[in-house]
């Protein structure tokens, strides 16, 4: 039997996070596991008041917020499973989840990592995802499969590759890991595990689906549906991505794109809706990306200022 470390990442959530622990324990029939808890900086450090709550529960606290990517690559170091299941502390596991990601990896070795059906915490007969379709490099978009659908079954006993894993739920091999490296911490949050599947399948693997396994996922419960950080980090990790990925050639069809056709979009739309804020960081996105390389650590953002 395979070991399984279950890593999530606590930001000012504490009950959210216990939330999901409890999910893990009322659920789990999968005993090899090890449950690790990344506490991202939070203002009041849970970490004393849970190890003595939770004896079993491996708790790592970081005193700088290191970001989506950082935080698990944090809980990913200390992990010791042969694979990585990697969730979103808004989520919550349903009975089988693990046993059921665990066979199609044990059956299938050019599985690197996989994800389970994500439906809505909030309506859980809504589909939040039931895979990816492959990333147009000269738009920086793809398609999130099943995305806001209602399940009838239309995705029912799926179970193969998909473009990418969802960075809410997504358990990986270890080895892959090992090949592959870690997660890009210059992202911060937004498509650092899309740029990880990228770098996960050009280490020799595939990304897989399985939708007979589900987790639900409350979205968004840490940065807010809509906020300027989410506007800033969407637009300016969509341009990283492309640098990262793609070949000069597409990135420069992008960025005739991005400039001439999604700023002038997005600009009328925070105008229409009166999200006056969002323009400076649009702006501060498209200027990072001129004034930084694809590997900068610096993340243009005043992080100490995110509550």
């Amino acid at each position: 039997m395979k070991k399984v470390s279950i890593i999530t990442v606590n930001f000012n959530q504490p009950t959210v996070t216990e939330e999901l622990l409890f999910s893990i324990e009322k659920t789990n029939n999968y005993t090899k596991i090890e449950i690790i808890v990344v506490d991202n900086a939070s203002k009041i450090n849970p970490i004393p008041e849970w190890s003595l709550k939770y004896a079993n529960i491996k708790f790592i606290r970081s005193e700088v917020n290191l970001g989506f990517a950082g935080g698990n690559n944090l809980g990913i170091k200390e992990a010791t499973g042969d694979y990585l299941f990697l969730v979103n502390n808004d989520t919550e596991f349903t009975t089988g989840l693990i046993q059921k990601l665990v066979n199609v990896l044990d059956a299938n070795n050019n599985a690197g990592m996989i994800s389970p059906m994500i439906k809505y915490y909030s309506d859980k007969q809504l589909i939040q995802y039931a895979g990816y379709t492959a990333m147009s490099y000269y738009t920086g978009r793809n398609n999130c499969i099943g995305l806001r659908q209602k399940d009838e079954g239309q995705f029912n006993h799926i179970t193969g590759p998909t473009a990418y894993c969802h960075g809410a739920a997504m358990m990986i091999r270890k080895e892959a890991v090992d090949k592959a490296g870690l997660m890009s911490e210059n992202f911060f949050l937004y498509y650092e595990e899309v740029d990880w599947c990228e770098h996960i399948i050009r280490a020799g693997y595939e990304a897989w689906i399985c939708t007979d396994a589900l987790i639900y996922h409350k979205e968004s419960v840490s940065v807010g549906k809509k906020s300027r950080l989410k506007e800033y980090f969407m637009n300016r990790n969509r341009i990283l991505f492309i640098r990262r990925n793609a070949s000069f050639f597409k990135m420069l069809i992008f960025y005739v794109y991005f400039l001439l056709l999604v700023v002038p979009r997005n600009l009328i739309n925070y105008i229409k809706a009166k999200n006056y804020n969002f323009i400076p960081m649009l702006f501060k996105a498209v200027w990072w990306n001129l004034t930084h390389s694809k590997n900068s650590n610096n993340l243009g953002y005043p992080i100490n200022t995110i509550a």
